[in-house]
């Protein structure tokens, strides 16, 4: 095992640089027009939650037990199991996991570990963090990630399916990441999912009116913000690097760039956004120290297309659908009650319990709309589809 424990006298010092960094954040918001737009109070209160959960250690052996079940059957990615009977908020108590640090490129070499299939897993799997189980480890510095070249899940696997032992396949020899320090964890809420997910695809497609009308739609900048002006200088930023060949593309700096431009347009900072930011940024300089090569655009390119295709599904939006129902079938019964209530003068839980009702129906129509949508896109021919995805 690996027994972890905090610093005696931690809490006094992180409080002390916390008080600090509030101060500063307030001076700038309130003297900077920059300050305003980054809006540093508020990502110092995201960054104090953060690592105040780093001094609960119960927190971090829940994250570690949640993102080891979130692959449980994925073989691309180990996590320590949790020994929950001697965890306490000072003391976490995990098993010991053996690996080649991932910065140890002539240790990989020598494994015969594949340095650009273990690149291109490593971009999968923060996708697949991000987009599917809305649940991503945001401290993946090269400290947190070992890799071991002999795949003990898919070992297993084979061991309970004596079939599959007859003829070993490339997929066995397959490297293994393992991911350590779960004490930070990211997640976004799914309108910004979505928001995220869909903005990316427009820069991949080139579509800068989509990339404005997304930024205006989802509060990144100001409604007022001109949307051709704003396709104009996402179009200004982009086409120079798309001229260039895929591996010089840097996804990191194309980002910072998107984000320098849109300050122009007052666009301001999401806090929820920052830990995912900070880490593509690290998984980028992972997977380029690994391969040089890699193609971070080619990567991620397929796998948020397939997304897109599975969000618009008509399975996908009727399931979403039927989540909402169940709050809408309960809210609909007390509607007399809810009048009775209002004549008697106790028109305020009247309100509150209409706008939850307002809400639901609003929820459920927007699914159905979409389902619709959906269902009579799904009888087009293939070009329609295609179109019909894209725009």
């Amino acid at each position: 095992v690996v027994v972890k424990v905090l610093r005696p006298g931690i809490e006094k010092t992180i409080a002390a640089d916390i008080r600090l960094l509030k101060r500063f954040a307030a001076l700038l918001q309130r003297h900077s027009r920059l300050g305003r737009r980054l809006r540093p109070v508020e990502v110092v209160a995201d960054y104090e939650r953060v690592i105040l959960n780093e001094l609960d250690l119960q927190v971090e052996a829940a994250n570690t037990a949640q993102l080891r079940r979130n692959f449980a059957d994925d073989s691309r990615l180990a996590v320590p199991e949790v020994h929950w009977d001697y965890c306490r908020r000072d003391i976490l108590v995990m098993e010991r996991m053996h690996g080649i640090p991932v910065t140890d490129i002539d240790g990989l070499k020598n494994a015969g570990v594949p340095l650009k299939q273990l690149a291109e897993t490593g971009v999968d799997i923060f996708f697949t963090q991000v987009f599917e189980h809305n649940f991503f480890h945001a401290d993946m510095h090269p400290g947190n990630i070992f890799v071991t070249a002999q795949n003990k899940k898919q070992e297993l696997s084979a061991q309970q399916q004596p079939s599959a032992q007859q003829e070993p396949s490339a997929d066995k020899k397959a490297p293994q990441y393992i991911a350590i320090d779960c004490a930070i964890i990211g997640s976004l809420s799914r309108d910004d999912q979505e928001y995220l997910a869909r903005n990316l695809l427009a820069v991949f497609q080139r579509d800068y009116r989509k990339v404005a009308e997304l930024h205006i739609a989802c509060g990144w900048v100001p409604p007022d913000t001109p949307p051709h002006e704003f396709e104009a200088a996402m179009r200004s930023v982009c086409e120079p690097i798309f001229a260039k060949p895929l591996g010089e593309i840097s996804f990191g700096q194309l980002l910072l760039q998107l984000f320098r431009t849109a300050a122009r347009f007052d666009m301001t900072v999401q806090p929820s956004l920052v830990l995912l930011q900070k880490t593509l940024l690290n998984i980028e300089g992972l997977g380029r120290q690994l391969y040089p090569q890699l193609d971070l655009w080619q990567t991620a390119l397929p796998y948020l297309e397939a997304w897109n295709s599975r969000r618009l599904s008509p399975r996908t939006l009727l399931s979403r659908l039927q989540e909402n129902l169940p709050e809408l079938i309960e809210q609909v019964p007390e509607l007399p009650r809810l009048l009775a209530d209002a004549a008697a003068g106790r028109s305020g839980l009247l309100e509150r319990r209409l706008n939850r009702l307002s809400g639901a129906l609003e929820a459920a129509r927007r699914e159905l709309q979409q389902l619709r949508r959906g269902q009579r896109a799904a009888l087009l021919l293939a070009l329609a589809v295609l179109l019909w995805f894209l725009f």
